[in-house]
């Protein structure tokens, strides 16, 4: 996966700033490592099934999720972060 530019969308910009403050620090170094290395084992990503297919997630601990999508260029599109149970908003 290679990744040209990660974009934030605005409800990902909303539901971050309502993060823990801890949170907030996994999920910028866990961005770091995602630019790096997308398909690092830390960050257990994986494509969604069902409605949700086409989105993925990233793991920033066992509780908190990023969801993106990917577009045919490169670019990533951070559409939402939260506990797990952000899918069922998406």
């Amino acid at each position: 996966m290679i990744i040209k530019r990660i974009f934030y969308g605005s409800d990902f910009v909303k539901q971050f700033r309502k993060l823990p403050e801890p949170i907030k620090k996994i999920a910028i170094k866990k961005e770091k490592i995602f630019w790096s290395n997308p398909l690092h084992p830390s960050l257990r990503l994986h494509g969604l099934r069902g409605k949700l297919s086409g989105l993925f997630s990233i793991s920033l601990t066992l509780n908190y999720r990023i969801i993106f999508t990917r577009k045919p260029n490169g670019d990533i599109i951070f559409a939402s972060i939260g506990k797990h149970d952000i899918y069922n908003y998406l």
